[in-house]
């Protein structure tokens, strides 16, 4: 009870240092969300003023209190965002308070009786009605927010209607404090310090194409490299690996998110025209399909059965060569986007052709390698392993076939040993399983074969990526490509990129 006490001690007097430590990461991370906090708070002290102003409320009354509750809600990171939101719900209280007069002047005339049923069937229908449209795929992508709107604006006019007789008055005011809130976040929004979420979309595809970039070919020189770099530097490349194509992964919601936000800003490219912010998403998209590739690449670093190092070291420059060619598309492919300039498909295709072409030949060159067999090496590969190895190995694959000989007896037997031999198979099922398969004629070969065959595949995989952005050039109008384009030293480094996870945006939907 004591220990319980203390600790809970430590954790209370450790709090303050965590939250500040954790504040302070927050803000490092992406300056823009201390900026925008400062918008919401200067955003809600103005329109607080609707209130606490004795003209101001005498002119809208207790309805100013919808207007603090629009900025609350309409108010988010991005430009995009909070004009998206925001006319959505303008939108939604026009469209239904229009409607709730429509139905209250036809409901006036015959009596109150009728009245009250009118009313009571117009609600359903419309309440049936508006929830079933937000099923729709478009409607729900785009409007859901606004339809939201409509159906709490409409049910609140329409029943307050039959008791009160000055509604108009309080659907006026309601508009008008709708309105004041709506438009002082978007000047807050437009014209202090904007955050685009275009450019969020931008900076995000750019980081994910060097992020792939910076993880292939990390993962392949790691691959042949790995037993002469220390633990730091291996841990950190590790990192890198991962960092690369887990920012891609976890991208989909975010780019669908982005892109739809971006449609709402008015922003328009060099010519006029819209940026084709839908593109990026079909990008995003490419580009998770082609790091399936890569997650699985890294994968041959960590399976348990390796290829020996003198195998790997015979095509080693004709896999560093392919993986240096695929990071360099990525990487050009980065660069045009960030320039807005078109690339040459045929130069980078050509290259990869040539890196491939001179993987094949040496894979021709030594094919009793690639299809190898323990037993029977040729000259050309040195014998790693002791004779003290060799017996060990044939002592325990011996080991191996007796036991998986005694596993065969007849079920009687093995119910009377079953005791017996229970901890045993807990203990040593694994490595005798490990053992057989080492002990496979292909075995040390195959693991090779994977990584190559994960190569050729990345090469095919990234055609697609290579059409994605080539038709993004193509819809936003970007410069011709240029021979000097290309002149520009790339320099590679096993450092950690900063990938840009556009996660700043607050929750969509907020309280009324």
């Amino acid at each position: 009870m004591a220990e319980t006490i203390y600790g809970f001690a430590d954790k209370v007097k450790g709090f303050p240092g965590l939250a500040g430590r954790a504040t302070w990461k927050v803000g490092k991370e992406d300056p823009r969300r201390v900026v925008h906090a400062l918008k919401v708070g200067i955003a809600l002290t103005l329109v607080s003023l609707l209130y606490l102003m004795e003209p101001l409320f005498k002119g809208i009354g207790k309805n100013a209190m919808w207007a603090v509750m629009t900025v609350v809600v309409v108010m988010e990171f991005t430009v995009g965002a909070t004009l998206c939101k925001g006319l959505n719900r303008g939108l939604g209280t026009l469209l239904a308070g229009s409607l709730a007069f429509l139905i209250e002047y036809v409901a006036d005339a015959p009596g109150r009786i009728f009245r009250a049923v009118f009313i009571g069937v117009a609600v359903f229908m419309l309440g049936a009605i508006t929830t079933y449209v937000r099923f729709i795929p478009y409607i729900k992508k785009n409007y859901d927010y606004g339809v939201m709107i409509f159906l709490l604006t409409f049910n609140l006019i329409t029943v307050s209607s039959y008791r009160i007789d000055n509604v108009w008055n309080i659907a006026r005011d309601r508009i008008a404090t709708i309105a004041i809130g709506c438009g002082l976040c978007l000047v807050m929004s437009l014209l202090i310090f904007p955050n685009w979420s275009g450019e969020d979309l931008h900076s995000n595809t750019i980081s994910k194409l060097e992020g792939l970039a910076s993880s292939i070919e990390v993962c392949v020189m790691k691959y042949f490299y790995d037993h002469a770099k220390p633990a730091t530097q291996d841990e950190s490349c590790e990192d890198l690996i991962y960092e690369g194509y887990k920012a891609v992964l976890d991208s989909k919601t975010s780019d669908e998110t982005l892109a739809l936000q971006a449609s709402w800003e008015p922003r328009y490219s060099r010519y006029c025209h819209r940026i084709p912010w839908h593109q990026y998403a079909r990008v995003g998209a490419a580009l998770r399909h082609f790091s399936y590739t890569v997650v699985a690449l890294h994968g041959c670093l960590q399976s348990e059965i390796q290829t020996p190092k003198s195998i790997r070291a015979l095509y080693k420059g004709s896999c560093i060569r392919v993986g240096e060619e695929v990071s360099e598309v990525l990487r050009e492919l980065a660069k045009s986007i960030r320039n807005n300039s078109q690339f040459s498909p045929e130069t980078l295709s050509n290259n990869l052709n040539e890196a491939l072409q001179d993987l094949d030949n040496a894979l021709k060159s030594q094919p009793q390698l690639v299809l190898g067999s323990r037993n029977g090496r040729t000259p050309n590969t040195p014998v790693q392993a002791t004779p003290l190895r060799d017996q060990k190995l044939e002592e325990e694959t011996r080991i191996s076939s007796s036991s998986v000989k005694n596993d065969s007896f007849s079920p009687r037997e093995c119910k009377s040993k079953e005791h017996s031999r229970e901890t045993p198979k807990k203990v040593l099922r694994p490595q005798l399983s490990k053992t057989a398969i080492i002990s496979l004629e292909f075995s040390e070969a195959l693991p090779f074969a994977a990584f190559t065959s994960l190569l050729v595949e990345m090469v095919a995989k990234l055609d697609r990526v290579m059409d994605e952005v080539e038709e993004l050039g193509r819809l936003a109008h970007f410069r011709e490509f240029k021979d000097d384009d290309y002149n520009d030293e790339i320099v590679v480094s096993c450092e950690k990129p900063r990938i840009h996870v556009a996660q700043n945006d607050l929750p969509s939907h907020g309280g009324e």
